[in-house]
């Protein structure tokens, strides 16, 4: 039974995997109270027994009634989002229940990477020229009117899903056949995104890649912790694999970070909430590629830790604390280093077992590894894949200690996979 003093936080997310249930520890740790909203069929009487309310990503207006309607008589202290659509309807759900947000429409702008490429050219950031593609025009005709190299994408996907570099009109044409054949994809169809009807190509920058975790707070943002990607992202595919933090970067290169970020979020209008941003840094200036209004997706938030008054917290603790209004300014990121791998899709085929998880988890610093991949679940790389089979997590006194170790716990493991592709799948793998 609910005990009307406790504060309740509202999560809007697309499933109920690890992230959602980190949340749900986090809201308890919190002393408040979790109601959750997913995206199912409102008539299916809540198949995963966990009361959540139904929503409809692709129904914004119904979402948000839904929410309303929902919560009328259990007040909503505060909202957290997890992904890119739930960013939206949280925004607007914020807004309507009048609790602290960001504005629905630079939620929007930021869900959007056309939209975000033309408010952040707006606002005179450095950043690539871009051409949106629309469905009607061929790519043979587009090939002969950009500039190489250049890189493909789709607008609303995620997690480089999609993105694939071209160096040559040929390969641009190919690119964009292969990610327009992504794009009909039913289970993509059926998010019922018109933005995913279009293609974006824009021009591609050369240089390391960065992302930063961070807050904003009545519209000033405070970066939480600094990612370097430290292997290379230069196509053709850019299928992210580690996160480190801190960066292997001066000071003064990680404050030139933190500022581009800060502006782009400003030019953008987001203004309470989380912020997870991607940049590229050439000798000369930043390069803001995306700021999306959600914390950083998946497992790897467990690689971050905060210390401050009330102890160490997670990075799911410090979103609701800063979701319910309350101070998280004293807490910082714990010293030392610490590093996530996305552990690679193997090959494409159907998982059957991973060997040799134990021995990853006895490497130097290796603090955990968590396979998440279930048996017969199928696997596509890159470009066309969105799933990681696992996470491996390790901490220690540097940056570089810190990436030898999940390179060693990879190393480690070994992955059997069923080569044989369901036929659902063939196109996917296809090039």
């Amino acid at each position: 039974m609910r005990q009307e003093h406790n504060p309740r936080i509202l999560l809007i997310a697309a499933t109920t995997g690890y992230q959602t249930r980190m949340f749900g520890d986090a809201v308890r740790r919190q002393g408040a109270e979790l109601v959750f909203a997913t995206d199912r069929c409102h008539q299916l009487e809540d198949p995963w027994s966990d009361d959540a309310i139904a929503v409809r990503f692709n129904d914004e207006s119904g979402s948000v009634r839904a929410i309303v309607d929902a919560t009328v008589e259990i007040p909503i202290h505060g909202v957290v989002a997890v992904g890119d659509r739930p960013a939206v309807i949280g925004a607007l759900a914020a807004n309507a229940i009048g609790v602290p947000g960001h504005p629905p429409e630079a939620a929007r702008v930021a869900s959007n990477k056309l939209m975000t490429r033309q408010c952040l050219a707006n606002a005179g950031l450095p950043g690539p020229w871009f051409k949106l593609v629309t469905p009607n025009v061929s790519a043979k005709e587009v090939a002969h009117q950009v500039t190489y190299p250049c890189v493909v994408k789709p607008l609303a996907l995620a997690a480089s899903r999609g993105v694939i570099r071209a160096n040559t009109p040929m390969e641009l044409e190919s690119a964009c056949g292969r990610l327009r054949r992504l794009l009909q994809d039913p289970d993509i169809r059926a998010l019922g995104d018109l933005a995913n009807e279009a293609v974006l190509i824009e021009e591609y920058i050369p240089g390391a890649e960065y992302a930063l975790e961070g807050l904003v707070t009545n519209g000033k943002f405070s970066a939480l912790a600094v990612f370097e990607k430290p292997e290379p992202l230069e196509g053709p595919f850019f299928e992210e694999s580690i996160y480190v933090t801190p960066p292997r970067r001066a000071e003064s290169d990680v404050a030139r970070l933190v500022k581009q970020v800060a502006i782009a979020i400003e030019a953008i209008g987001l203004t309470q909430g989380p912020v997870h941003a991607e940049c590229r840094l050439t000798d000369d200036k930043v390069v803001v590629l995306e700021v999306a209004a959600r914390p950083i997706g998946g497992l790897c938030s467990k690689v971050l830790r905060f210390t401050g008054p009330d102890g160490m917290l997670t990075l799911e603790d410090l979103l609701v604390k800063h979701a319910l209004s309350q101070s998280v300014v004293d807490h910082r990121l714990a010293s030392g280093a610490a590093a996530v791998m996305m552990i690679p899709v193997p090959s494409a085929g159907v998982f059957k077992s991973v060997e040799g998880v134990a021995a990853a988890r006895r490497q130097p610093l290796i603090e955990d590894v968590i396979i998440t991949a279930k048996q017969d679940q199928c696997f596509v790389p890159w470009p066309e894949g969105a799933s990681y089979p696992g996470f491996i997590f390790a901490r220690g006194d540097a940056p570089s200690t810190v990436v030898d170790a999940v390179h060693a716990a990879h190393r480690a493991l070994e992955f059997k996979m069923d080569t044989v592709i369901p036929i659902g799948l063939v196109n996917q793998v296809s090039h």
